[in-house]
């Protein structure tokens, strides 16, 4: 079975944030890892070379394929922020209908700003996602 690619590594979080060019993206991503570490209470974590993730949880499938994941994160991309929460979106259906201005696919929220969204919504959604039970089990 193939290896996962997306694993935690040593990088610097800070140092993957500053190199972010855009000014704003930058600023909104500071502003996750605040909410994401309250929420969490888990310190930021790179995962693989582009995605900043909290605490993690261990899968294990029917087909017999396992490993490591995120529970919570983001990852800042070139026309938005990708935001990654265990059990994907299923869990934060009431909160989504509130969020604002946002795109999902693949299980993932896209936002541009977080201006875009209520951020009293926004928490709400990792909170319930990082408190759950693994979905795989």
């Amino acid at each position: 079975m193939a290896e996962n690619k997306t694993k935690p590594t040593r990088a610097s979080v800070d140092r993957f944030i500053n190199a972010v060019k855009d000014e704003q993206t930058r600023r909104d991503c500071k502003r996750l890892i605040e909410i994401m570490k309250a929420v969490s209470g888990e310190a930021p974590t790179m995962w693989g070379p582009a995605i900043v993730g909290f605490g993690q949880y261990h899968y294990k499938y029917a087909s017999g394929r396992e490993g490591d994941s995120l529970r919570i994160g983001f990852s800042p991309r070139k026309t938005n922020i990708s935001v990654y929460m265990l059990g994907g979106l299923s869990l934060a259906e009431a909160a989504l209908k509130k969020l604002g201005k946002f795109k999902t696919g693949g299980g993932c929220l896209y936002i541009k700003r977080l201006s875009d969204v209520d951020e009293t919504q926004l928490v709400k959604m990792p909170e319930t996602s990082f408190h759950s039970q693994d979905p795989t089990r």
